[in-house]
């Protein structure tokens, strides 16, 4: 891990290993709060909501380009004004610095959270 870059500088690694829940915590904290980690931390997640259709749509798309540069794509829930983001590293069964690297840029894509 590297301490010293903020997660939205940093570069998914196809090498990533599995966090503990210590490791897990520490990360939580360089995100927004509104995201959530599982009980077991294997996931996490967080709803947005829109003020319309097309803003959700053009945050999905956004958030799609993110998840194709990084090549580490979440698992998301689409409705008319909310999208519910949900990430975990499938390879290593549970949470990775991958998955707070991505939430933190998703987290970028919607300061207001409109």
């Amino acid at each position: 891990m590297n301490e010293q870059t903020d997660l939205r500088d940093r570069q998914c690694r196809s090498d990533a290993t599995r966090l503990d829940s210590e490791a897990a915590k520490l990360l939580a904290r360089e995100v927004n709060a509104d995201w959530s980690l599982s009980a077991n931390f294997t996931e996490m997640q967080r709803s947005f909501r829109f003020k319309n259709y097309y803003h959700t749509i053009a945050f999905v798309n956004a958030l799609a380009w993110i998840a194709n540069q990084q090549d580490h794509h979440p698992d998301l829930e689409v409705g008319y004004n909310r999208c519910l983001v949900r990430f975990s590293t499938h390879s290593v069964g549970g949470l990775s610095e991958n998955d707070f690297i991505c939430a933190a840029r998703v987290d970028a894509l919607s300061p207001s959270n409109d």
